[in-house]
């Protein structure tokens, strides 16, 4: 690889978040992005924004769960958690059954389709 074929690999200034984590250390944690300018100030302009994750057992293992809370206070989305990850749950739950339905209606079963047929004298 040539350096003319290397990306610009830079920090998009403008969009700078601090990022802290509460967790209870048993069901989950709240992501909280708070915005900052690139000296590292809080930028009163963007909004701070507040993520649940979580993670779900399944018979197939463990499924995580990242999902957006949308309050305007940590309180607020510690309160809103369990909705929140229930909803994405179900979610999850649907996309997964959609995939399967794609994934089993793509089984090839030998003697059946559309392919071509030979036929012997």
């Amino acid at each position: 690889m040539n350096q003319q074929s290397l990306p610009d690999i830079k920090i998009d200034t403008d969009s700078l978040v601090k990022e802290d984590v509460y967790s209870d250390q048993k069901v989950g944690s709240v992501r909280v992005l708070t915005p900052v300018t690139a000296n590292g100030e809080i930028d009163s302009n963007r909004a701070v924004t507040y993520f649940g994750q979580t993670q779900v057992m399944t018979q197939g293992g463990a499924i995580p769960l990242n999902f957006e809370l949308k309050t305007e206070s940590l309180a607020d989305a510690f309160e809103a958690f369990g909705d929140a990850a229930k909803e994405s749950m179900e979610q999850t739950m649907k996309e997964i059954q959609e995939y399967q339905r794609e994934q089993a209606s793509k089984i090839v079963v030998p003697g059946q389709g559309s392919g071509s047929q030979v036929h012997m004298p």
